[in-house]
């Protein structure tokens, strides 16, 4: 059976300063149940920029500090695209809810951009059914360098000739060329991998004329190391087995050691010539991929933090490494818990101080989250039932309003021991930033101890038997047996790779290319 293969991998580019994009738009059949969402695609542990309400109009709004000029995944009633966006733009954005973002229509300052980059999609879409890359992959090496390279010629006129019909900015031609050269980049590699084991020889080597081409297509580095997924997935394959053999050498008789710590000193020792530029997104890369997960002990965490203090250098990563891991472990157990706007259904302010004496769980929750319906309320109300007595409960609700807030908690909550409030500004708001709330991240739970201090991690799931020590520990009481099967969020918690952009765009790129006009 004929097989094609051939990577279009799309992420990102030229730095810029911090600008707002402002953003509204109208999905027809459009639900206020739904929400967009906007993610940096060449970030290494990238969290959502934005997430932004669905009105029952359909119509939508709303604005953010874009990172950089670049490729943002749009993602909306669990679809996924790209959009290439630069800050300081206004923008529209239109579509009907079947299909939305996987097609789209845009106006405004991010027209002729998105017309060219979605023209080169459409053609690459057609052109990978006309290239039999697993029959190419079989030739001799100077065939196959011969069918390399027109593919590249091929892909480079169809580029030119848009660059003439679209007029894009010289930002996106950069990114595109450089993303087709990540794409080649990954064909070379499968070539060599399946000719060593075709020989049967591990160390086979290929031609000087092979490296050559491998090497030129790789002439920015620095540029594609920082805007392609991609292109780091493609050295860190390169570098694999040397790594395994180092890795297997150095971890005997250690029963803590994590991925990242091993592949830091492997960076060290071994690949010195690298320049720390690289290694920066490497290491972030691996860091976000391998350890940087829910239910990590605190010692790792404590370990991760570390190695990110110490071994990252440039300082954007080193922070959105932080971002991310504060947003899937939370605070240090120990830390004080902080303050944040709260109100109640009657407009008076509510601080959380307010429970101090007296430990209390901390609920996160909005209407629109789906696992906060029928199947999350009743296992909830068994818990506060049990516990009620010893300890308090504050459901902080993040809608988009207060009329939704008063809503919701009126009916999901309605009969609940416990304060209901609101955070002014939704997930926009200033509790929802410190305590590092996001979409994926609802419902969540919080322990907080008499003193008023972080008892525990977030939970999104209550048969989590975790969950169940703390609270017994903090009231004094023995809860009877739960299932742990008992979700609160599906999989009972949230993964780095839901929020990480280079997967989202991998997940983007398998839809149909967005339409815009």
């Amino acid at each position: 059976m004929k097989k094609y293969l051939l990577l279009f991998i799309i992420a990102v580019f030229a730095m810029s300063c911090s600008k707002k994009v402002e953003v509204k738009g109208k999905i027809t059949g459009g639900s206020p149940l739904e929400r967009i969402e906007f993610i940096e695609a060449s970030g290494v542990a990238t969290l959502p920029l934005i997430n932004i309400g669905v009105k029952s109009d359909g119509t939508f709004e709303g604005s953010f500090d874009a990172p950089r000029t670049g490729m943002y995944v749009i993602s909306y009633a669990g679809k996924q695209n790209l959009i290439y966006l630069k800050g300081g733009q206004k923008l529209e954005i239109s579509g009907n809810a079947m299909a939305f973002p996987t097609e789209y229509v845009i106006t405004g300052d991010a027209k002729k951009n998105n017309e060219f980059f979605t023209a080169t999609q459409k053609f690459l879409s057609t052109y990978a059914q006309s290239v039999n890359m697993n029959e190419l992959i079989m030739k001799d090496e100077k065939s196959f360098l011969k069918g390399i390279e027109k593919v590249q010629a091929d892909i480079t006129k169809n580029i030119d000739e848009n660059v003439k019909k679209f007029n894009p900015d010289s930002e996106i031609v950069t990114w595109k060329k450089n993303d087709v050269s990540s794409t080649l980049l990954t064909i070379l590699s499968q070539y060599e991998m399946s000719h060593k084991q075709q020989v049967g020889n591990p160390s086979f080597k290929l031609t000087k004329a092979f490296t050559d081409f491998e090497n030129k297509l790789q002439e920015n580095k620095d540029v594609m190391v920082k805007e392609n997924p991609y292109y780091r997935q493609y050295l860190l394959g390169k570098m694999s087995p040397d790594f395994q053999k180092y890795a297997q050498a150095n971890s005997k008789g250690k029963t803590d050691v994590v991925t990242s710590e091993l592949f830091s000193e492997y960076l060290k020792k071994n690949q010195k010539d690298l320049s720390q530029v690289t290694k920066d997104y490497l290491l972030a890369f691996v860091m976000a991929q391998s350890d940087i997960h829910p239910g990590s002990p605190e010692k790792t965490t404590e370990k991760i933090k570390k190695i990110i203090d110490t071994d990252i250098k440039d300082a954007t990563i080193k922070e959105d490494l932080k971002k991310i891991q504060f947003a899937i472990n939370g605070f240090k157990i120990g830390e004080q818990a902080p303050e944040g706007a709260l109100v109640k259904q009657d407009g008076k302010a509510y601080n959380l101080s307010e429970n101090k004496g007296k430990p209390y769980l901390l609920t996160f929750y909005a209407s629109w989250n789906p696992y906060i319906g029928e199947s999350t309320t009743p296992v909830l109300k068994e818990v506060v039932n049990f516990y009620k007595s010893k300890m308090n409960f504050v459901y902080v609700n993040v809608d988009d309003t207060k009329d939704q807030f008063v809503k919701t908690s009126n009916s999901l909550l309605k009969g609940f021991t416990g304060t209901n409030v609101y955070a002014e500004g939704g997930l926009n708001s200033e509790i929802a930033k410190k305590y590092g709330v996001y979409a994926f991240k609802l419902p969540c739970f919080i322990i907080i101890d008499k003193d008023g201090k972080i008892a525990s991690k977030p939970f999104f799931n209550l048969g989590d038997p975790e969950l169940v020590t703390v609270l017994d520990k903090q009231t004094g009481l023995s809860a009877p047996k739960v299932n742990p099967n008992v979700q609160l969020q599906q999989g009972g918690g949230m993964d780095p790779a839901v929020v990480a952009a280079q997967q989202q765009a991998a997940e983007a790129q398998s839809q149909q290319p967005a339409q815009t006009k």
